[in-house]
């Protein structure tokens, strides 16, 4: 297999993209809204990709709540923001964190039940009042020791309910002032203010499998490469200050943050073990070939941390799904407003 997560243009594998699954042998499938028709035809998709790349392959999508949900209604609930969940713990720090925590056991339920087995959540980012809004209500607050308590109970739901969860965005997208989709973020701020806020959120949370990385440049630190393509950065702040050492993963390279072709963004962000995996969202065949062309064998210790992530997948744990909605719907109700209806 290979070192890169592919997506895939729509809601049925092509023969083409059946031809390049095969061939390639992406490490993982990630699916979006473009993707989904209902709960029977995701399914069947993700049990085909599986089927085409010859073994039980990861298989990945946002389901964050909130603006990043890509599995929604009328066939999924829609679920609140990271947010949400910072307003009940201001008021009560237990009702919070059991609500963070069921919240992502009823998504992973959501999940499972169409065969995806990781999500990209939660967000650890630590928004500041300047910032682009691309992160926003996102985050589970603004204050690190907060943001490590809800987004670890967030992540427990999820592996309680067999999904493994993928902490983002490593090492801070919080004091971006620009979109990483649309173009590269700067950051200005001390190493001293981001080891003490941004970096520490990330440090509470080293023991989650999986980190999806920032295309963001921190110019304290590294003044040219963003963090994803930064072996200064990985190796100094991701696997050093903050002490990370599971799987990390790029985010998405055909984002706006990055130059250079596809090749070029997938071989620098896997140069000097930036990332062990590579990110390729779009579904463009054009692309992913290219970006499997520059992907090398998954092998060494990004295989090792791979499996290893990998070995964490479980069942899930038994609960009563529909009492926990209700329990659900009762936590959230006075700090948001769609669990009025919600059960």
């Amino acid at each position: 297999m290979r070192a890169f997560i592919t997506g895939l243009s729509g809601t049925i594998l092509t023969d083409a993209e059946r031809a390049f699954v095969r061939d390639a042998q992406p490490w993982g499938l990630i699916v979006f809204a473009r993707n989904v028709a209902d709960p029977d035809q995701l399914r069947r998709l993700v049990a085909e990709f599986r089927n085409v790349v010859g073994r039980d392959a990861p298989v990945l999508v946002d389901q964050e709540g909130g603006r990043v949900q890509r599995l929604g209604p009328p066939h999924w609930p829609k679920y609140p923001p990271a947010a949400a969940y910072a307003r009940l713990y201001e008021r009560d720090r237990d009702a919070g964190l059991a609500a963070a925590a069921i919240g992502a056991r009823l998504i992973a339920a959501d999940l499972r039940a169409v065969g995806i087995d990781v999500d990209c959540a939660p967000v650890a980012d630590l928004p500041v009042a300047d910032a682009d809004p691309i992160i926003g209500d996102r985050a589970f607050g603004m204050e690190p020791k907060a943001v490590v308590a809800l987004a670890g109970a967030f992540a427990r739901g999820l592996i309680e309910g067999g999904v493994l969860p993928v902490v983002k965005h490593m090492p801070g997208h919080g004091r971006a002032t620009a979109d990483s989709h649309k173009r590269l973020p700067m950051v200005t701020a001390d190493r001293a203010t981001l080891e003490a806020t941004d970096f520490a959120a990330f440090r509470g949370l080293v023991a989650l499998p999986m980190a999806m990385t920032a295309h963001v440049v921190f110019t304290a630190i590294d003044p040219v490469a963003p963090a994803t393509a930064s072996a200064v950065i990985v190796r100094d702040v991701i696997r050093g200050s903050i002490g990370y050492q599971g799987l990390l993963m790029s985010d998405d390279v055909s984002m706006g943050a990055l130059s250079g072709s596809l090749g070029e963004r997938t071989r620098a962000a896997l140069a000097a073990g930036c990332c062990d995996v590579v990110l390729h969202c779009n579904g463009d065949m054009a692309e992913m070939e290219a970006v499997a062309a520059a992907a090398p064998l998954l092998n060494g210790q990004a295989a090792r941390r791979a499996d290893a992530a990998l070995a964490r997948r479980s069942r899930p744990a038994s609960s009563d799904i529909a009492a926990m909605r209700t329990e659900f719907a009762a936590l959230m109700r006075n700090v948001w407003e769609p669990a009025q209806g919600w059960a």
